[in-house]
């Protein structure tokens, strides 16, 4: 497995899909279930495989990741060929980003001497989807990119 296996809710909100995934092997109706029953080990295979099709898709439209912490924004905008970074780094230790009254402070006080920017980029390594995956893994979410598009505008 390349990425990780969705989650039981994800599979029932994909669950059209999946049945759609499982035509596409010739598998029907009765033969799943008689998988599921006989031979696990084939039907977490199964739904090994499609969770990966799912990611690979995903992945593949991602364009913007956010990872925000108490004290830091780890912004990304994935593009074609590399991955650029707005970092921001809050040096007031009573101020939470993950909280409105944080985010609030934020709002007013991003110029202010509390408040450290950084900005860098790095080329893909040889599977850009999975360099995306790895940050979600580590916390970071899917986006449309607004916060990134503010800093960018204000920053250049």
């Amino acid at each position: 497995m390349k990425y990780s296996r969705l989650t039981k809710q994800q599979l029932e909100e994909l669950h059209q899909e999946f049945i759609n995934f499982l035509a596409t092997q010739s598998i029907t109706a009765e033969e799943w279930q008689d998988i599921k029953a006989n031979k696990p080990e084939v039907a977490e295979e199964e739904i090994d495989i499609f969770s990966d099709l799912v990611w690979e898709g995903v992945l593949g439209k991602v364009e913007y990741l956010e990872n925000i912490s108490a004290h830091q924004m780890h912004l990304f905008h994935l593009t074609d060929k590399e991955m650029k970074l707005l970092s921001v780094k809050v040096m007031n230790p009573d101020v939470d980003l993950t909280t409105k009254t944080g985010f609030a402070w934020f709002k007013k006080n991003w110029q202010s001497d509390f408040v450290e920017y950084l900005t860098a980029s790095k080329a893909y390594g040889e599977d850009k989807n999975l360099d995306k995956f790895k940050l979600i893994e580590q916390g970071a979410v899917i986006t449309k990119g607004e916060l990134y598009q503010w800093f960018d505008k204000i920053i250049n």
